[in-house]
């Protein structure tokens, strides 16, 4: 099982969550029974624990967002980097597993893979700000 893989996947399925509106459990659902690759690559367990604790701690998750961004509301960050700061945001506040600096550098890995290198520096700035603050 690969974490990177399994990270990425979790984060395409916050995306997916933005759009559908669907919750944790429907959007996992979704993702099992369309997955196209080898679902045995992903690490479900720590996907649902993502996904799940994402949703679960939402509110918490975004008020730190908000209260890093500077000149921004959450409103103007697109769906893909807010996708993606909820993900790391949930990895540094809330997952006592992960290693602040594998959280922010995977962060980085999949805005660079999924957005531009301007949401890079974006991304790696507030997730900076909220390391900073915990």
């Amino acid at each position: 099982m690969n974490r990177k893989l399994s990270r990425e996947k979790s984060m395409e399925i916050l995306f997916s969550m933005t759009l559908t509106k669907d919750n944790a459990s429907d959007a996992i659902e979704n993702f099992t029974e369309n997955y196209e690759g080898n679902i045995k690559d992903i690490d479900l367990d720590y996907l649902r624990k993502i996904i799940y604790g994402v949703e679960g701690k939402k509110e918490d998750i975004d008020k730190a967002i908000e209260e890093n961004l500077h000149n921004w509301k959450m409103n103007r960050i697109s769906k893909v980097n807010l996708s993606i700061l909820r993900l790391a945001a949930y990895e540094l506040l809330f997952d006592e597993e992960i290693p602040t600096n594998v959280a922010i550098n995977e962060a980085l890995e999949i805005t660079r893979k999924y957005s531009d290198e301007k949401s890079v520096s974006f991304v790696n700035g507030v997730l900076d700000k909220i390391k900073n603050k915990n």
